[in-house]
């Protein structure tokens, strides 16, 4: 388990990099057997934030191993999507700009306008149905049967969630999502037409792109080498 909080927690440092937190909020959590998960305590920011910092926590919500409370909302949708779908033992959900501008507009979709958007191909869900903070089971299982079995659920005018088996593989998603949203925004902003990749290209481009998942763990392998080498303290 010290492997995962380690790698949970290079991610949780890289993506404050990136700028894909907002302030304390938002949450990465990894399932740890069909009774707990990790998660990051609430009031931790993503820059400062150790491996020894993330919460071990059952399935009733207590923290049995760690110090600090868990936020109510990462525990309604994180969890329930853990215990519903076991092939998601990874969960990232985040408020990341780009991607959630595209879930802030009517009927925005991510499309197939650039390489990088390929690789969510047919594999993308959508919530268009807002109901505000999800502070209840209910709100989470709502989230959940919306992702199905996608990698990815946009959640209107909220974020957006990503779901892998494993830590390296969701993170390379999330990071290549909101690469893929950047680049739409970005298009779109010049009020041109966006140039829409062939459905059979989409579907080979997409198969080259999940044929070979070891782009995922090189990803996670080098931004763990700069940061052990400019901030070491992730890993304690």
């Amino acid at each position: 388990m010290l492997s995962q909080r380690i790698n949970l927690a290079a991610i949780f440092r890289w993506s404050d990099r990136l700028g894909l937190n907002e302030g304390i909020c938002n949450h990465y959590s990894w399932m740890v057997d069909e009774q707990h998960f990790l998660i990051n305590p609430f009031g931790v920011h993503w820059s400062e934030l150790r491996a020894r910092d993330l919460l071990l926590v059952n399935e009733g919500g207590q923290v049995v191993e760690g110090v600090g409370q868990v936020e109510p909302t990462a525990l309604f949708i994180h969890w329930r999507i853990h215990r519903t779908l076991p092939r998601a033992r990874c969960v990232l959900h985040t408020h990341m700009p780009y991607a959630t501008a595209l879930t802030s507009v009517e009927s925005g979709r991510l499309e197939m306008c650039c390489q990088n958007a390929l690789r969510f191909y047919n594999d993308i869900a959508y919530d268009d149905n807002y109901q505000g903070l999800a502070l209840d089971a209910s709100e989470g299982d709502r989230i959940c049967a919306a992702l199905g079995g996608k990698r990815v659920v946009f959640l209107a005018c909220h974020g957006v969630v990503v779901v892998g088996p494993g830590i390296a593989t969701a993170f390379d998603d999330l990071y290549y999502l909101e690469r893929a949203c950047q680049i739409q925004v970005l298009a779109q902003s010049t009020h041109r037409p966006l140039r829409i990749v062939d459905d059979n290209i989409c579907r080979k481009t997409y198969a080259q792109i999940m044929q070979d998942q070891s782009f995922a763990d090189h990803h996670l392998t080098a931004i763990r080498r700069i940061l052990d080498r400019e901030s070491p303290g992730y890993a304690d």
